[in-house]
């Protein structure tokens, strides 16, 4: 039986691997609209926030020979719930480590999926507060907005690859107390995808087939926009600064999500998406499932299904 719903809080930021670690910065801070919120003692490692985040910080980008996911890092709603959810993981063979390795966050117990993508639970965590420059007009805002870039909101969702999507969703659910909302089911059965959440969000992690049998890799993570207006002016940002544009803007057809697809220097896919209308709020909320034909129909607004090109490197041709 799955856990109760909220001892897992939120998403709360993500750990990207970059060769190329200056111009990933720039792309993330003059592009997306993110702030610099420090670096490791070492400079292998920057700390950026949205400007709507709590936090100390919502990405983490080090430096490392290929691109890729390290760690997602989600906020427990209390101390004893982040006990509990420790407690639910080593009973499932789940076994991580307790480590004290970034600035803003207490103690994190890292363990890893069945896939092996590396997850950070943690409670504590360090309040952001402003500098006089970018202290915000409204005193229930975090930042100021920026005035430069797209100006995502926050970090919105994760969608991991896995050589297996079953035994992943269910640690989510299982272990970790996420609903799953949607999902593909193909014509032998097998899960090719799901989407799962943690709160009223209609997702927060997802989990797709990688079709080259790989583990541990990533498909992209997603910055949400205020507005479908946001995305749109976000395509053309990328056209005027060079931005690798896969496809979009289109809306997806699973979730309903207006979406953009960019890769950033470092060799990551990311989604620019205003999934923000559209919540799950019935405590009931059956889990809806596509099947193999119903996806055939396409992606996005017949759109063709964007394959799992990620490689650790170069974006495709298309």
């Amino acid at each position: 039986m799955a856990p109760p719903l909220g001892d897992i809080a939120h998403l709360g930021h993500v750990e990207l691997l970059t060769p190329d670690l200056d111009a990933s910065v720039r792309f993330f801070t003059a592009y997306l609209g993110l702030t610099e919120n420090g670096r490791s003692a070492d400079g292998t490692s920057v700390y950026l926030r949205t400007w709507d985040d709590y936090e100390h910080h919502s990405l983490v980008l080090t430096a490392h020979e290929t691109s890729g996911i390290r760690r997602t890092a989600l906020r427990a709603s209390s101390e004893e719930a982040l006990q509990r959810r420790v407690k639910a993981a080593e009973s499932a063979g789940r076994t991580g480590r307790w480590v004290e390795d970034e600035p803003g966050i207490g103690p994190l117990y890292v363990t890893t999926d069945p896939d092996g993508h590396e997850i950070a639970l943690y409670w504590e965590s360090e309040w952001y507060r402003a500098p006089d420059e970018l202290k915000p007009g409204l005193k229930n805002q975090p930042q100021a907005k920026p005035g430069h870039g797209v100006g995502v909101r926050r970090l919105d969702h994760v969608n991991f690859l896995a050589a297996d999507v079953a035994p992943n969703g269910d640690f989510v659910h299982e272990v970790l107390g996420a609903r799953p909302t949607e999902q593909i089911r193909l014509d032998d059965g097998r899960i090719a995808a799901q989407w799962l959440t943690f709160s009223s969000k209609s997702y927060d992690v997802v989990y797709t087939e990688d079709w080259t049998g790989s583990q541990g890799r990533l498909h992209h993570i997603a910055f949400a926009t205020d507005t479908r207006e946001d995305v749109l002016r976000a395509a053309d940002l990328a056209l005027d600064t060079g931005v690798f544009i896969e496809t979009g803007p289109h809306k997806h057809a699973i979730q309903q999500t207006f979406f953009l697809y960019v890769y950033e220097p470092g060799g990551n896919r990311i989604e620019l998406c205003n999934p923000l209308t559209r919540l799950v709020l019935a405590p009931d909320w059956p889990l809806i499932t596509w099947t193999e034909n119903e996806r055939k129909k396409g992606q996005a607004w017949g759109l063709k299904t964007i394959e799992s090109f990620h490689t650790h490197g170069t974006p495709p041709v298309l």
